[in-house]
């Protein structure tokens, strides 16, 4: 009788709950990681171990430079809205998730066991809270607290 691949199946179920919960970012990562499993390409697995977060960053932190990369922000625009009471609110809550996210990349480095619970909580706050699954969109909530809107 043939072993089972738990990692395949804990991946899978993964999969169905973010397909379930409309979630791209967590269907896609674990399919692509299936995929490395079925194509025996599990070398590949300490390197995304250690340099995944820091290349989803990286690729994160692009995205949200595009504006000012592309001229939809400009400097004259920036230099505006530094000096409102809202905007110097988003410095300081971005400030706190930043803080906030290095101490979490460090315990998710520190602790993998971790991530399987964020993970979940993550799949399960889109699913039924109709959170997204992202960081800056977070810092944007928070404040949105604070603006009442």
């Amino acid at each position: 009788m043939p072993q089972i691949d738990m990692p395949s199946v804990i991946l899978l179920i993964f999969a169905a709950l973010g397909i379930l919960s409309n979630n791209n970012s967590i269907t896609v990562a674990v399919v692509f990681l299936l995929l490395l499993r079925v194509l025996n390409v599990q070398q590949a697995f300490p390197w995304i171990e250690k340099y995944g977060l820091t290349a989803g960053i990286i690729v994160l932190t692009i995205g949200i430079m595009a504006p000012l990369a592309s001229g939809k922000i400009t400097f004259q625009t920036l230099y505006e809205s530094v000096f409102h009471w809202k905007s110097l609110l988003a410095v300081a809550i971005g400030m706190l998730v930043a803080y906030l996210g290095g101490r979490g990349a460090m315990l998710m480095t520190n602790q993998p066991t971790v991530v399987t619970g964020i993970l979940l909580g993550t799949v399960l706050g889109v699913a039924f809270l109709k959170g997204v699954p992202v960081g800056p969109l977070i810092a944007a909530g928070i404040l949105s607290l604070f603006l009442g809107k």
